[in-house]
């Protein structure tokens, strides 16, 4: 029997095809396109314009770079504020976290959301009825204006590529208020895509968060499922140098807030991930690479 593939055109001249073995959600919502399909080596996939964001099979590697590294970075975050992560991943991993008091998730498009809870329920767990959790539908952009000058620790900003929908989460003016509402040793970090072909990508964001930002760095985090090589996750600091804790601060900062069990991060991997080859670490704004 002949099954559809979907083919993932994120790139002009180089593209992957996922075989569907059964369709779960497709659907238009007001932003994007949403896809949500099994495959019989990934798991279940979810797609937004055509790009895969998560897996069942390989999301752990994300999901654990994109939210321990920063918080243990940091070392007593007590507020996060999400931006994205609509299938609940993030969430789960700062709620790993014992000594989070609040996490904040705000999220543009509730079908996200919705269908990641009816078909994707392992990658959140039980994070979207936790108590420590506050989950908003609504504009990322217009939550950090708004918010309250120092009112989070740390933010983790989940989004698309800068295109579409996730395209003004990479603006001046959303940096410029990220810091704002960052306390004295904030930190912010984001997905800055797969330099070997988005380049662009990382050195564009660089540059606009060191206008408002002490210290700008990324580390790396190996994502089968995202073409290229190593994806970038930027991270940029209001106090210490990211990448520069010694890998025994990092085990007892993970010991502290609970942190175990991990399929992809650890203490070791969290040092390594801050060193860059050098074809990453040429976007990068020269005065942290030293």
């Amino acid at each position: 029997m002949s099954r559809e593939w979907i083919s993932e055109g994120l790139y002009e001249g180089w593209r992957q095809e996922l075989r569907v073995d059964r369709m779960l959600a497709r659907t238009k919502s007001a932003f994007q396109d949403i896809a949500v399909f099994e495959n019989v080596d990934l798991g279940r996939v979810l797609m937004l314009d055509g790009v895969v964001q998560i897996t069942e099979r390989d999301e752990f590697v994300y999901q654990e770079m994109l939210t321990h590294v920063p918080l243990l970075e940091h070392g007593d975050a007590k507020r996060v504020l999400i931006i994205g992560a609509g299938d609940g991943g993030v969430l789960r991993r700062v709620l790993e976290h014992a000594t989070v008091e609040k996490a904040v998730m705000v999220e543009i498009d509730g079908d996200v959301i919705d269908l990641s809870k009816k078909f994707l329920p392992a990658i959140a767990g039980d994070a979207w009825t936790s108590p420590r959790a506050e989950v908003i539908v609504g504009d990322g952009i217009e939550y950090v204006t708004n918010a309250a000058d120092g009112s989070f620790d740390v933010i983790i900003v989940d989004s698309t590529d800068p295109i579409g929908v996730g395209e003004v989460l990479f603006t001046d003016s959303f940096y410029e208020n990220c810091a704002r509402i960052l306390s004295a040793r904030g930190i912010i970090v984001n997905q800055c895509g797969v330099p070997f072909m988005q380049a662009d990508e990382l050195r564009d964001t660089s540059v606009r968060r060191a206008r408002f930002f002490d210290h700008v760095s990324a580390y790396v985090a190996a994502v089968p499922t995202y073409v290229g090589g190593f994806m970038t996750l930027g991270v940029a600091a209001k106090g210490c140098v990211p990448g520069r804790q010694a890998v025994d601060v990092i085990r007892a900062r993970a010991e502290k807030a609970g942190i175990k069990d991990t399929r992809y991060w650890t203490p070791e991997m969290h040092a390594a991930a801050f060193v860059l080859p050098p074809y990453i670490a040429r976007n990068l704004p020269q005065a942290d690479k030293k």
